[in-house]
């Protein structure tokens, strides 16, 4: 019996997990190793951001942990238990399990100098690595991800994020985005001609002129002697939280890059597909 690590799953969360892990079909080999110790050591990476060579030893060898992760990923297990954990997280707010709108943004991540095709340079953000495009519900719980290279322009990436979206989702029916999702056949365009989905553009307000014209103007309106406070035209500075917005920017900033799960901070594989995980415990 081993002694606990911070990452270990508690009873109650492992209650609600173990009826998604696949069972074993056929006269095959029994499991050596619990599905629990397999996913105790998987959060163990996630969290530590160590090596999988360099899992310790009082869990499975890294062999078996990396071959359960690598098969339920394939197998749709970690998609499950997402689905799961989001749709009762939903009913507990009083909605219904499957959303009819939801939100779309991406983030630039550095990797190291190993990432291999998915690599770019995205010249926006001045990140060499990957970009994770997430689609979230109004809750701020992922829906879906698509890992793609940074250099991928965000009207562009939405397209295989959204790919048989209307399958999964058949309630989802409305979009957020940002102006980033402009142009014709880009982005909102071609989100509302392909899947036939209504989209709004949640934008910074703009200035309804240079401050050169909004001076002369207060100028001008002066020698009639009538004051305007021209500066009260600009629209607001420094952070503002936008309406809609502010729902995906907390998924990427709190549940997926936040420096405590380490190993999502930095992409460290060659393969785009095994250098996502997603915490869905935070």
């Amino acid at each position: 019996m081993r002694k606990p690590y911070p990452t270990d799953l508690s009873d109650e969360e492992w209650k609600y997990i173990e009826p998604h892990i696949s069972v074993p079909k056929g006269q095959g080999r029994p499991r050596t190793h619990s599905p629990l110790e397999i996913l105790n050591a998987t959060f163990y990476v996630l969290k530590s951001g160590c090596q999988w060579r360099m899992l310790p030893h009082d869990f499975p060898r890294w062999p078996t942990v990396y071959h359960y992760f690598r098969k339920w990923r394939l197998d749709g297990t970690w998609e499950r238990i997402n689905k799961a954990i989001r749709e009762r997280l939903r009913v507990r707010l009083n909605r219904d399990p499957q959303p009819s709108a939801g939100i779309v943004d991406s983030q630039s991540v550095k990797s190291t100098g190993v990432g291999g095709q998915e690599r770019g340079y995205d010249g926006g953000k001045k990140v060499h690595g990957r970009k994770r495009h997430l689609l979230v519900d109004a809750e701020g719980f992922v829906l879906k991800v698509k890992v793609h290279s940074a250099k991928v322009m965000d009207y562009e990436g939405i397209k295989p994020l959204l790919k048989c979206a209307g399958e999964q989702f058949p309630r989802l029916s409305h979009l957020w985005l940002d102006s980033a999702y402009r142009g014709e056949d880009k982005g909102k365009d071609w989100v509302e001609k392909t899947l036939g989905w209504s989209v709004e553009l949640v934008e910074r307000p703009r200035k309804p002129a240079p401050e050169e014209v909004l001076m002369w103007w207060a100028a001008e309106w002066a020698k009639e002697g009538k004051k305007v406070d021209w500066q009260k035209l600009l629209p607001p500075r420094g952070f503002q939280v936008l309406p809609r917005r502010w729902v995906v920017e907390r998924s990427l900033a709190g549940s997926l890059t936040t420096v405590e799960w380490r190993r999502t901070t930095r992409g460290y594989v060659r393969v785009a597909k095994r250098s996502y995980m997603v915490p869905w415990r935070a």
